[in-house]
């Protein structure tokens, strides 16, 4: 319990609350309340997350953001010529992943039949788009069959444009 007692409150509004410790007055800030090496401590360590926000991992990653939403907007204008909507719609794309050490971006995608005769011409434009977003050196593009593509991997634009909904 502090006390109440007017003579016991410090010039900078803090009190006693047992021993040497002071609760800091309640408009005090960090640096009001701590001295010589704890000051000197806590805005070390300020410092240090202030500088691990532009750290190289954080810039890294907003890299690698950008390039996954270039690589959507990219997948976008990749159409089966068979069927109104885009590969990325469809639920054709299964992963997109942009490793920055070696500066490849991984796509692994399907098809909406694994005997798709348009599958030479998808993979190509595919290729062919995410080729020319800046910042990956190359384009691991990978068609896997497993998950099993269906109707219920499309987005609700899909449904709507090809009439599900």
């Amino acid at each position: 319990m502090i006390s109440e007692n007017k003579e016991m409150i410090q010039p900078d509004g803090s009190v006693p609350a047992g021993g040497d410790t002071y609760v800091p007055a309640p408009d005090s800030t960090l640096a009001d309340a701590l001295s010589g090496a704890a000051a000197a401590e806590a805005a070390e360590t300020v410092a240090e997350i202030e500088t691990e926000k532009e750290s190289p991992a954080v810039e890294a990653g907003k890299e690698e953001y950008a390039v996954t939403q270039k690589a959507i907007e990219m997948l976008r204008t990749v159409y089966d010529p068979e069927i109104p909507v885009n590969v990325y719609d469809l639920g054709l794309i299964y992963r997109i992943e942009f490793t920055e050490p070696d500066r490849v971006l991984h796509v692994d995608m399907t098809l909406t039949a694994p005997g798709c005769p348009a599958a030479d011409f998808i993979l190509e434009d595919v290729r062919q788009k995410l080729l020319s977003i800046e910042g990956p050196e190359s384009v691991d593009l990978r068609l896997v069959f497993e998950p099993e593509w269906n109707q219920d991997m499309m987005s609700e634009e899909a449904k709507l444009e090809l009439g599900f909904l």
